[in-house]
Order: C-alpha cells, then structure tokens, then sequence
C-alpha cells in the first residue's frame, strides 16, 4: 500500500480530504437550517438536493470528455473545486430555501466540472491492478474530511449554540487550502496525444453506452440507474435522525461517526474489489444498502440511528472504490474521461426523481414507506447486476 499512496494518489487525497471538511462543516445541518430556519419542508430538502446532485452528475460528462480531447486533467479540476470554494460560504447569507437551490447548484457545476478528470487522472496514475486500492484510499482520504469537517461543526455550535451562519461562513478557511495544494503538489500525468473524439452533439450518445464505450458498459449503467433511483440523498438519513429523537446539534456528531465508518471500509472495499472482482463487491454493497434501509424503515428510537449510521458505512466501502475501479476497467484508456463522465451522467439523471420520489413518499405516506422502496429498488439492483455484467469481467488489465 505504501507504494500506491504517494504523489498524485497521496496530495489528490489530500485535497479531497481538506474540500470535504469544508462541505461537512455545513452539510448534515442543512436539513435542519432548511426546514427549522428557513421553514420550507421536507419537500423542498428533495428539490434543493435532487437539482444538485442531477447538476453536478450531469456536468461531469461535459468535465470528462474536454479532459480527454484536451488531454489535459488538473486544470478542469481546480477550475471546479474553486467554483464550490466560493459558493458555499454564501449559505451562511441566505433567508429562503430558493436562495439554497442557487449555492447548491454553483457547488454542484463545480463539482461536475473536476470530479471525471479527477478520477480519471487518479486512474492514470497507478498501474491498473491498484485501481481499486487507489480510490479506496482516496474515498477514504475524503469521507476522513467528512469526519473533521463535522466534529468542527459540532465543537463550534456547543461553544455558540444555533450559530449556524457563522459556521458556515468558516467553511471558506479549509476550502482555500485545498487551491493552495491542487496548484502546488498535485501534477498531470504524461499521456498520448489527445486522441479524435466524437462532437459535442455525440456525448450524450456515448454516454448511453454506445459503440464508443461498448455494450457491458451500457448494461452496467443501466444497472446503476436502477439502484439510484432508490438512492435518494442522505440528508434524508439525518433527517430520520432527528425525528427519531437525535438532538439537532448532535447531528455533526452523527454524521462524523457515519465517516468513520466509511473510512474504516474504503480501503478493504477497494483492495476486495481488486482481489475478488467488482461486481462481487457492489452486489455485497447493495445488498448491505437494502438492509439499513429497511432498519431506518422500522426505527424507532434514536440509538438504532447511530447503529445503522455506523453499518451504512459499510455499504459505501464495498461500492465507491469498486464501481469506480470497474469503469476504469471496462473503458478504453483514450474514452477514459469520458467513460467516467458518463457513469456520473447516469446516477444525477437518476438522483433527482430519486430525491423527489423518497420527498413525496415522505410527505404522503410517512418515512418508513420511502425507506421500504429505496431497499426494494436496491434488491432489484443486486439481482440484476450478475445477469448484466459476466462473471468475471470488468477485472483490471494492463
């Protein structure tokens, strides 16, 4: 592991680690600012995160293909974190949940704009029987900052309680940290010249799964867009939290132990995937997925929060590193950006019906009857995924 985590895999995590712990200083007490400052509902948390994430998902195509026909990585990326460093302090000025939906969406673009070059660099710089380790350590390096960023906002709001635009205000401090070591340590990667590839006009083709990325990519995203449309934001989960009788300021706190958990998987996640292939992994991760779900369905006191906080951990480290190694593998090296680009394609087309769904079930049906969906649709997932992607495809080759 030692020889994987350093230059690009080591500062790259760094940055992701730093960037998180600005985002985490704010996001697990959004839903609570949302509904109990600025008193919009539950409804309005699946809009502001459902038009987010779709954003930032849908972005992500255009983020992979300049990569590739620039042939240029790192540029595309400090152009976007810089994007999310300055919008999100802006939350700590907003009087009404649409003001929330226009930060988010400027944080999300950014987001878009740097996550496929990103990934794609990190694909490039490891040889490809460490690409799951390498994203593991990286998912680990980044849910790590979404422990910090938390336990700040938790030691903050007991030192000066329901201050939460102040908090947020701070979230500036680590995000400008993260420009400082994208320009100094993180490098490009040597690669070919840019190869030809299709027109603007011909992404959204290539990010159906065309000839350009070959039919067990296709199936592969089909798959995935079926899981994420019970994949509705996690805000939700904090949500559930509270109503289940955990303390609005102990929400950071929660949310930091939920990214221990994540980090305490990521990398035994990835080197599985690695060693046993990734399909086995994200099938195991779904099935873990369906299963808490259902527990938040049938809670009913606040502790079985925590509990399920600390196993949804797991579903992450079986699935981020995995799923990411997969498409890396399955892509040919020059559609690289591309192939990632159209992967965060498919989850934000899917992510906001999703969010809309679980919001509406919330609000006509009550919590358990979204839940119970969301472990529906994650079971179907499973169950289709073997059948889509052949037994042993998608492992690494050089």
């Amino acid at each position: 592991m030692r020889d994987i985590v350093r230059g690009n895999v080591l500062w790259l995590g760094v940055v992701s680690m730093l960037n998180d712990a600005a985002s985490d200083m704010i996001f697990p007490l959004l839903p609570v600012f949302i509904v109990s400052v600025l008193g919009a509902s539950p409804a309005w948390l699946g809009v502001i995160e459902g038009v987010a994430e779709a954003t930032s998902s849908i972005t992500k195509l255009a983020g992979g293909w300049l990569s590739d026909r620039s042939g240029r990585r790192k540029g595309l990326a400090v152009v976007g974190y810089l994007l999310a460093v300055v919008a999100r302090p802006f939350i700590s000025v907003t009087a009404a949940a649409w003001q929330i939906v226009g930060i988010r969406f400027v944080d999300r673009l950014g987001k878009g704009i740097r996550t496929a070059p990103r990934d794609a660099l990190l694909a490039e710089s490891v040889p490809a029987g460490n690409r799951g380790a390498a994203f593991g350590f990286h998912r680990a390096a980044d849910h790590a900052g979404a422990v910090i960023g938390p336990l700040i906002a938790t030691a903050f709001l007991l030192w000066r309680p329901g201050d939460y635009r102040t908090l947020f205000a701070l979230s500036a401090i680590p995000g400008a940290i993260v420009l400082i070591v994208l320009f100094t340590r993180v490098r490009e990667e040597p690669r070919d010249a840019a190869p030809t590839l299709p027109a603007p006009g011909q992404v959204a083709a290539a990010a159906a799964g065309n000839v350009e990325l070959g039919g067990v990519f296709r199936r592969f995203l089909a798959v995935v867009a079926l899981f994420t449309l019970g994949n509705a934001t996690d805000a939700f989960l904090l949500l559930r939290a509270e109503s289940l009788g955990v303390d609005a300021a102990l929400l950071p706190l929660l949310w930091s132990v939920f990214h221990v958990s994540k980090v305490t998987w990521s990398v035994p996640g990835g080197r599985f995937g690695d060693r046993m292939g990734p399909r086995r992994a994200i099938v195991g991760g779904w099935l873990v997925y369906a299963a808490v779900y259902a527990g938040f369905a049938l809670a009913t006191e606040a502790w079985q929060a925590w509990a399920l906080f600390v196993a949804y951990g797991l579903f992450y480290g079986l699935t981020e590193a995995p799923e990411k190694a997969l498409v890396a593998n399955v892509a040919p090296p020059e559609r690289r950006g591309l192939a990632f680009g159209a992967y965060h394609l498919v989850v934000g087309v899917a992510v906001l019906p999703a969010s809309l769904l679980f919001g509406l079930l919330w609000n006509e049906y009550g919590a358990p009857v979204a839940f119970f969906t969301g472990a529906g649709l994650a079971l179907a997932a499973a169950a289709a995924l073997p059948l889509a992607i052949p037994a042993g495809h998608g492992r690494a080759v050089t």
